[in-house]
């Protein structure tokens, strides 16, 4: 596995979601990737902090059409 595909299974890794063999990859990639295991360790602050923000009862419209036109922008 390279460090490429590490970052597209992280997800499905962190939710337990990957068939056995994936994981083990996964698992032997992180022993031999210190950038990779740096990375999970982000992945997992960033889970953390964002759970402990408070979710509002529904997105201002202004808020909303600026996210989505940023969202655009990246397409």
């Amino acid at each position: 596995m390279d460090c490429d595909e590490f970052v597209e299974l992280v997800t499905a890794y962190l939710e337990d979601a990957l068939d056995q063999a994936d994981r083990q990859r996964v698992l032997d990639h992180l022993e031999l990737c210190d950038g990779c295991s740096t990375y999970l360790d982000q992945v997992r602050a960033t889970v953390r902090a964002v759970a402990d923000l408070p979710v509002p009862d529904q997105l201002p419209d202004a808020g909303r059409d600026r996210l989505l036109e940023a969202f655009r922008r990246r397409l």
